[in-house]
């Protein structure tokens, strides 16, 4: 069974940064995608970020480009989302997600099987 475990969400003002963690069953890596998605209240789903499981084909949203950078550490089966100088707009639950077939379609929510139980980030103006 994978699961996986979100840390790191709290409330910072805009300019400032936080750091998330998707800490994963070890059963679960090897040969897997893992993503980072977003839901504002009243707001559709929206893909953020992905990279595979050896750390390479990272993928960013324009939205969060050159603010927020993926990562993993394979030794700790961790993903981890860096956001930096944030935005009232960043508001939202961020959820990790697995995808154990590797995907092409890294950005659509529905190829990832598997989900955090999501983290609050609230940035106030």
């Amino acid at each position: 069974q994978v699961q996986l475990v979100e840390s790191g969400g709290g409330l910072v003002q805009a300019g400032g940064s936080l750091r998330l963690s998707c800490a994963a069953s070890e059963d679960t890596w090897g040969g897997f995608r893992m993503g980072w998605f977003r839901q504002a209240p009243g707001e559709e789903l929206e893909f953020v970020a992905a990279i595979a499981w050896n750390g390479d084909d990272t993928h960013v949203a324009d939205s969060v480009e050159g603010r927020f950078t993926i990562s993993i550490n394979k030794r700790k089966a961790t993903a981890y989302l860096q956001m930096d100088s944030l935005r009232p707009e960043d508001t939202a639950v961020y959820y990790c997600a697995a995808d154990g077939r590797m995907s092409s379609a890294w950005w659509s929510a529905g190829v990832y099987g598997y989900w955090g139980q999501g983290t609050q980030v609230t940035v106030s103006s």
